[in-house]
């Protein structure tokens, strides 16, 4: 299986996290969150988010999502970036999330994150009154 990390500002790995065990009804293997706190030094979270990357390859790889490309968090997992067996994608949102999660031991490593690309895309929609 493969590993997801989430690596965001302050919470919202976690809340994303809680909304996921929400509509799955468990909260998930293989996930870990590293909150970024605007008092973090990023540099000095690179070996812990080294160590969870360790701890969440099986064999299979990690993903890393992270929420906003050029800011600490996308910055960290840049760091931790390994093609082919640690790869990230930034942007991420609950369908992504969900996407990755329910495809994750059925695809390989590439093919999730195509897949992730495509369900934070097609979860977004212009709502219009029925």
């Amino acid at each position: 299986m493969i590993g997801v990390f989430l690596i965001t500002h302050a919470s919202l790995g976690e809340v994303l996290v809680q909304c996921v065990a929400h509509v799955l009804n468990t909260r998930p293997a293989q996930l870990a969150v590293l909150g970024v706190a605007p008092s973090d030094d990023p540099h000095d979270l690179v070996a812990d988010a080294r160590a969870q990357v360790a701890a969440l390859d099986s064999g299979d790889g990690v993903l890393i999502l992270t929420d906003i490309f050029g800011a600490s968090p996308a910055n960290l997992a840049l760091r931790l970036l390994a093609p082919g067996r640690v790869e990230a994608l930034a942007g991420v949102n609950l369908p992504m999330l969900l996407r990755v999660l329910t495809s994750r031991e059925t695809y390989p490593l590439a093919a999730v994150l195509d897949r992730a690309i495509t369900g934070a895309c097609d979860g977004v929609l212009r709502m219009k009154p029925v």
